[in-house]
């Protein structure tokens, strides 16, 4: 059958439709021959006879292989449905389809309402057997034709990526050298800030400490500009996604890296989809050449920043110990569980929530069960204890050190605003003459290029005045003095314990010495037992006192507790506080005690006040007898002492206790009268006369 027989008025009757796609947004760009052959098919259209002719070309740039979706395929699916098309035009049977189930659904849509499938090739008529197989193999070798393509691609592409010849787009601060080799960009200024984010993440440890550090200091960074019309690099201020590429791209530590991301695939209603950039584990890299081109870091320094990296993500994994970011714990995210081997979790608890308690929690069959609990606070000074015997040989020459690290940091900021400063007057130069070369007749022109001198200017002034400031007015605290450091550094835990030492530097400090620490309890002894994994395998042991439940560091004593229960129905707050201050027993948190802490106390342990109304008259005081018997309380204790007069004490240095029938005694009374006779004899004249002077004048 003919191409005339295949084509009928019925058919010429529909619309046809012309199909044009193209894989890529850059074939779309530069190859405009292959466009203008697809657009072409509509005069073809014409020729054969169809009045109405429509173009869908939704797909440019999209590819047909059936990972990505493609509105222009869909629509032309629905317009064959619809049954008002009789002819569908393309160039080759790959811009249909690059796959066999669009391919093939296509062709059996036009099959079943009688549309014919046109090419430069001929006319097909998918109702035809023949035809059909014809079109069924065109599909085949067009899908065939892209899996050939994409390995002869593939295997090229990996071939010279293994050379490390492969030109792709690097990162900013290298370039491509003619010869194909990768080399550091010659802008000095650009140089520099890539050193100092890297410097910096190296003193910090935290990418979003150095991003704060830039923003105080007002440093900026480079970013690469896709537009072609923009200079290829511009300075912004700092971000925090701009700071982690940087510290995390290989390139940077010498190492050419390729094949670092991966394309995952994944079914959605019915239909695949790809989605690129999926980072892959670095032993699954498809190529990488270690000490490939120079480099702005060792390749150890780069393992120890991913290190620093991970173990700064909190939220992603439960398994691996995590960085110093601060806080009120040293040991936070330190410490693992010996049992089940999980990181302990941390919250903060008591007054001010200044209490860190470590817990871990194990997820066993949906249900929620604690391996070990403990408060963290004493483990955290005993673990500061031991760090403090390992360092204190070296705090001298770090005292030194850190003085000298002050300095240089000051000098890599000011180096900064210099680069900055000379940047700014090239561009104040490079403005000024493109004002003096323009026409002075064009003045729209001149005045905006008058404009920019005008705004170029004020930059080179604003960084003149940061430059001249000493770049550090920011600075929170003032530098430290060196010979201040030495003489601190003779005194090591008095400067880790004072309250202006920074706890992220001490917690850096701790993960510097020590890997990791195993912590278990042992409820025998009422222990947390500390293993101690230090940097280099040794292994050492720490046991703790734990407290007991429902008890705390600051809880008053037992003899406290025992002093209250037995005084407290019998004596006033004021005469338990004076007993336990005799006694030198003082409060939690070492206060002496008065009577208002007693009387909290004793609402605490649910115990009554002392009422007098009830209290028993038979029962007297020391001062009490002594006003009986008209003679001096030291006299009464005498007699208590020498055990003439009966009494008791509830506690040691508590009021004495004296029956009103013990004084009653002619012992007792007897010992009064002789004590009092004694004193009476013993005074002097010269005194008695002194005394009577004095009465005398003072009627």
């Amino acid at each position: 059958m003919t191409m005339n027989n295949k084509l009928t008025p019925e058919h010429l009757r529909r619309k046809a439709v012309v199909y044009v796609r193209q894989s890529k947004p850059s074939q779309v760009i530069h190859h405009q021959e292959s466009k203008r052959l697809q657009y072409g098919l509509v005069d073809r259209a014409r020729t054969l006879g169809f009045q109405q002719v429509i173009v869908i070309d939704e797909d440019l740039g999209r590819t047909g292989s059936g990972l990505v979706e493609r509105p222009g395929f869909e629509r032309l699916v629905v317009e064959v449905c619809s049954g008002q098309v009789g002819a569908v035009f393309c160039i080759e049977a790959s811009r249909l389809a690059r796959n066999g189930k669009d391919w093939h659904h296509l062709i059996e849509l036009c099959g079943l309402v009688g549309i014919l499938v046109i090419d430069p090739d001929g006319t097909y008529d998918p109702r035809l057997p023949n035809d059909r197989l014809l079109l069924g193999m065109k599909g085949t070798m067009s899908e065939f034709e892209l899996h050939l393509f994409r390995q002869r691609s593939a295997e090229a592409i990996l071939q010279k990526a293994r050379r490390g010849e492969l030109q792709f787009r690097l990162p900013i601060g290298f370039c491509w050298t003619p010869q194909g080799k990768i080399e550091m960009e010659a802008d000095l200024r650009l140089q520099q800030a890539i050193r100092l984010v890297l410097e910096k993440f190296t003193e910090l440890g935290s990418a979003r400490q150095v991003l704060l550090a830039f923003r105080r200091e007002g440093i900026l960074l480079p970013v690469k500009q896709d537009d072609r019309w923009e200079p290829s690099v511009q300075w912004k201020p700092a971000s925090y996604h701009g700071i982690v590429a940087i510290v995390k791209n290989p390139m940077y530590a010498g190492a050419y890296a390729f094949g670092k991301t991966e394309v995952h695939t994944n079914v959605i209603g019915g239909r695949a989809r790809k989605t690129e950039g999926h980072d892959k584990p670095r032993d699954r890299w498809t190529v990488l050449i270690q000490n490939h081109h120079p480099g702005y870091i060792s390749w150890e320094q780069f393992e120890q920043n991913q290190l620093v990296l991970s173990e700064n993500a909190y939220m992603k994994s439960r398994m691996g110990r995590k960085s110093g970011r601060g806080g009120r714990s040293l040991l936070t995210g330190l410490l693992r569980c010996r049992r089940c081997g999980r990181m302990l979790n941390v919250h903060f608890s008591g007054p001010g929530g200044n209490l860190p308690c470590f817990r871990c929690r194990s997820t066993l069959n949906h249900e929620v069960t604690q391996c070990v609990h403990f408060v963290g606070w004493r483990p955290d000074q005993a673990v500061a204890q031991e760090i403090l015997r390992a360092i204190e040989g070296c705090a001298v020459q770090a005292a030194i050190e850190a003085a000298e690290r002050v300095a240089q940091q000051d000098e890599e900021w000011q180096q900064a605003l210099k680069l900055e400063l000379e940047q700014a007057r090239y561009e104040a130069q490079l403005a000024e003459r493109r004002y003096e070369v323009v026409d002075p007749a064009q003045r729209l022109v001149a005045s905006e290029l008058e404009a920019r001198w005008n705004r170029a200017l004020e930059r080179v002034q604003e960084v003149e005045k940061r430059l001249q400031a000493g770049t550090c007015a920011s600075r929170p605290q003032p530098r430290p003095d060196k010979e201040a450091l030495l003489a601190l550094a003779d005194d090591l835990p008095a400067v880790w314990n004072a309250p202006e030492t920074d706890m992220r530097l001490k917690q850096r400090i701790t993960r510097i010495l020590i890997e990791e620490i195993v912590a278990d309890v042992d409820e025998k002894t009422n222990e947390i037992v500390l293993i101690i994994h230090w940097t280099g395998g040794r292994h050492s042991e720490l046991r703790v006192a734990k407290n007991k439940s429902g008890h705390h560091g600051h809880a008053n004593k037992v003899e406290v507790l025992d002093v209250v229960r037995q005084m407290a129905s019998q004596f006033a707050d004021e005469q338990i506080a004076a007993t336990l201050n005799r006694l030198g027993l003082r409060t939690g948190w070492n206060n002496t005690w008065n009577k208002q802490r007693v009387r909290d106390l004793r609402n605490k342990l649910q115990l009554p006040a002392f009422d007098e109304a009830q209290a028993d008259r038979t029962m007297l005081t020391l001062e009490q007898v002594a006003e009986r018997l008209r003679t001096s309380p030291a006299i009464i204790k005498r007699l208590i002492t020498s055990k003439v007069l009966p009494a008791t004490q509830i506690v040691p240095c508590a009021p004495w206790q004296i029956s009103e029938n013990a004084i009653k005694s002619q012992a007792v009374m007897d010992a009064v009268k002789t004590i009092a006779g004694r004193r009476s004899r013993h005074v002097p004249q010269t005194q008695e006369l002194n005394t009577n002077q004095l009465k005398f004048s003072i009627s």
